[in-house]
């Protein structure tokens, strides 16, 4: 992933990608532009993975978190009387 690449926006990257599909859509551009437009755009869907992936992994351990401390406070889970 190019440097500049890192400071950008998960919808920035978004944004900027869906105009890359659409200038490739079109069609028009030679070789060389059409492979640097390719480029750009796996550049730019690894900027939008990554974010992707981040959240993920934020909301993967928001829900740990939470089923962790209603285990914890309701005695396991199981409601009721304890066995005997």
């Amino acid at each position: 992933m190019a440097e500049t690449d890192t400071s950008l926006g998960y919808e920035q990257a978004r944004d900027e990608l869906i105009e890359v599909v659409r200038k490739l859509e079109a069609g028009g551009t030679s070789l060389e532009d059409s492979l640097a437009l390719w480029e750009r755009g796996e550049e730019l869907a690894q900027v939008c993975r990554h974010w992707l992936e981040g959240a993920r992994a934020r909301l993967d351990s928001a829900l740990a978190a939470r089923e962790a401390g209603a285990d914890a406070g309701d005695g396991g889970g199981r409601g009721g009387a304890p066995d005997a």
